[in-house]
């Protein structure tokens, strides 16, 4: 196993002392935020030292490689995206503090889903359609390192797959700006250019991301051994147990407990550094 150390300023001195304790046989610079222990051994102290230190670490096999993954998996708000849309969307109706407590409890697992969404959705009634297209315009950015990570995955001939509880108004613009393969997400239902504050058929909630994944990777007759999937809340993690490596990305700590690995500091692209 190798012990791979990400961090935004990775100090000289940590990264010795870590290689002291983990008793690595050298350390490899991989790039100016990322660097490699080799042969490194489990110690202890290790993750309290890189959260004191705001440094990212994962333990990873030295002979996995990202061209042998075959699909990447991941959410959208909070994780491929630095917002939470239907956030956003209340904002413009004066309602973003009262939605936001509820999208943050609902990505902790406090409160079932499918009522927090119908409940979110709700407050959204009469607010014009265009105010999806407002919020993609005005507000979404990408999270650091997305574009980055996605054109690796896609030179590695990996497919990708975007599963959302948010809505198809945005995902199906990410879709060609981001060449991505597959998309799945909640429709707001409009009426005479309003919302109605409902969703249109079934939730995508934590079991409809895992039967988008599990519906992509029959029909690419896939296994588990080859799938990395990313997400942040608690709703993403039954399709991170899909995945044989599953990344929890700036999560919750129930999603972080979960994860094969997780990152907190560095941007997505520090994933492609958990592969040789």
């Amino acid at each position: 196993m190798h012990l791979v150390i990400q961090g935004a300023d990775v100090a000289t001195p940590d990264l010795k002392e870590l290689a002291k304790l983990t008793r690595a046989a050298r350390i490899e610079r991989m790039t100016p935020e990322a660097f490699r222990l080799i042969d490194a051994q489990p110690a202890d102290e290790i993750a309290a030292i890189c959260e004191s230190r705001a440094l990212d670490y994962a333990y990873v096999p030295e002979t996995r490689r990202l061209a042998d993954f075959r699909l990447l998996v991941m959410d959208m708000d909070s994780t491929l995206i630095t917002i939470e849309t239907i956030d956003e969307l209340a904002d413009l109706v004066g309602l973003k503090q009262e939605v936001a407590a509820i999208t943050a409890r609902a990505m902790r697992g406090e409160i079932e889903y499918d009522e927090s969404l119908r409940h979110r959705v709700a407050l959204l009634k009469g607010l014009d359609e265009a105010a999806i297209d407002r919020v993609y315009d005005e507000r979404l950015e990408l999270t650091p390192g997305a574009e980055k990570l996605l054109a690796a995955a896609k030179r590695a001939g990996i497919r990708t797959l975007l599963v959302s509880g948010g809505f198809t108004r945005i995902t199906e613009r990410l879709k060609p700006r981001l060449a991505l393969d597959y998309t799945r997400a909640n429709t707001l239902e409009v009426r005479d250019g309003k919302l109605t504050g409902q969703v249109v058929g079934r939730i995508v909630n934590a079991d409809g991301k895992r039967d988008e994944l599990i519906r992509v990777r029959e029909a690419l007759g896939i296994d588990r051994s080859q799938i990395i999937a990313i997400g942040d809340g608690a709703n993403d993690l039954k399709f991170m147990a899909e995945a044989a490596v599953s990344v929890a990305y700036h999560a919750k700590p129930i999603v972080r407990s979960q994860a094969t690995h997780a990152i907190n500091y560095v941007g997505l692209d520090g994933i492609l550094n958990l592969f040789n």
